[in-house]
């Protein structure tokens, strides 16, 4: 297998002001939070992904959606994505799923101005429809999404030369 990324912290300051406006929390424990970030990892040596972990206690209750900042970034060489999953047990038992389906983080998403700050905005599915409706309780420390990191191409006429600056349709044209 190659190695081909690194995942790291964001500064502290972008974390907790983002956990403070995500999560209503006061500035000491979005801080205490920022502290107690584990980096992704995965849970055994054949695992595609890595797990993502939540650094605060956080509730979900059904048909709600929450922006997650995870306080990660991720640095990959050219040529690969970081793509974000939500974990299978929380998807099968709750369906929670991801607002945007699947996060796909490019390589330089790293450079920009928020750092590459990943963040994953979930929604707790259950009780849409005819399922039954369960409260997602979220530990901090437990792992929510889960990352893998895969190759991709390009065609032979491409010829994209975008510089990014953010995240979420940073790179759509602005007419």
């Amino acid at each position: 297998m190659e190695r081909i990324a690194e995942f790291t912290k964001v500064d502290s300051n972008l974390f907790t002001d983002e956990a403070i406006n995500c999560f209503g929390i006061d500035r000491r424990t979005a801080e205490e939070a920022y502290n107690d970030i584990i980096l992704p990892k995965r849970a055994t040596k054949g695992s595609a992904g890595y797990d993502f972990f939540i650094a605060v206690d956080l509730t979900i209750k059904p048909g709600e959606t929450v922006k997650i900042p995870t306080g990660i970034r991720s640095r990959m060489e050219d040529g690969w994505v970081l793509m974000i999953f939500p974990r299978s047990g929380l998807g099968f038992k709750y369906r929670m799923m991801l607002d945007n389906t699947v996060g796909v983080i490019d390589s330089d998403y790293y450079y920009s101005d928020n750092e590459g700050h990943i963040m994953i905005k979930v929604t707790n599915c259950s009780g849409i429809g005819n399922s039954e409706g369960k409260t997602i309780e979220l530990k901090k420390g437990q792992g929510f999404a889960q990352g893998v990191f895969l190759p991709f191409g390009i065609t032979a006429d491409d010829e994209a030369e975008g510089i990014r600056n953010g995240g979420f349709g940073s790179t759509t044209e602005k007419n």
